[in-house]
């Protein structure tokens, strides 16, 4: 059985692709007392008790990379990977536990992602390249080979990176931005190509 913890729009895409893959969903989790389903799965304030015999397993279904972190390290469960049947994913790629790749996603040969990514509909991740933990890369970004990305980075939108860049951790690459010079830890990045306009508050990302 599985659990998806937050019922918004991203948890509809995972739900969506979980029953693609005919895995059973148990119901979903949400603190907002309005939300009582989506589809036709309960959703709960909190998580069932449950026997984890029954070989209970969940996915975060939460946008944010910070909330994500935060919520996977205080959770005691198993996690899930769901993976749209139309991904096209290298057999000699690694993805880790808690991630989600949307249709369209192309990943190919010697790829590692880490736990808890978000592969969004139609990015590309080419041979190589090593995405850590609670990374999360949107809809139609691109990354070309042998890219590194550092913990909780978000990509946006249309994004382009191009071979052998090294992006930091926790740093934003904003909508439509191209990547041609490594990107420093917290970094806020726009524009063709890419310049720095700001710095991410490294206190919402430390212990």
């Amino acid at each position: 059985m599985i659990y998806l913890y937050g019922a918004s729009g991203h948890a509809k895409v995972v739900i969506e692709i979980l029953e693609q893959q005919q895995k059973i969903i148990s119901g979903l989790i949400d603190v907002n007392p309005a939300i009582k389903t989506i589809f036709e799965y309960p959703v709960f304030k909190e998580m069932p008790d449950v026997d984890l015999k029954d070989h209970v397993k969940m996915i975060i279904c939460v946008g944010n990379n910070i909330a994500r972190k935060r919520l996977a390290e205080k959770t005691f469960v198993d996690f899930e990977i769901a993976t749209h049947p139309s991904a096209n994913i290298s057999l000699r790629s690694l993805i880790g536990e808690g991630s989600v790749v949307m249709a369209g996603v192309t990943v190919n040969s010697e790829v590692n992602i880490g736990k808890h990514v978000i592969l969004n509909t139609n990015c590309s991740i080419d041979h190589d390249c090593d995405l850590e933990n609670y990374v999360h890369i949107s809809p139609n970004a691109a990354l070309a080979g042998n890219v590194q990305v550092g913990e909780g980075t978000h990509i946006g939108i249309g994004a382009c990176v191009i071979q052998g860049i090294n992006i930091g951790r926790w740093a934003t690459i904003g909508a439509g931005t191209v990547i041609i010079n490594d990107v420093p830890d917290y970094a806020v990045i726009v524009g063709n190509p890419g310049r720095i306009i700001k710095y991410n508050k490294r206190s919402i990302y430390e212990p």
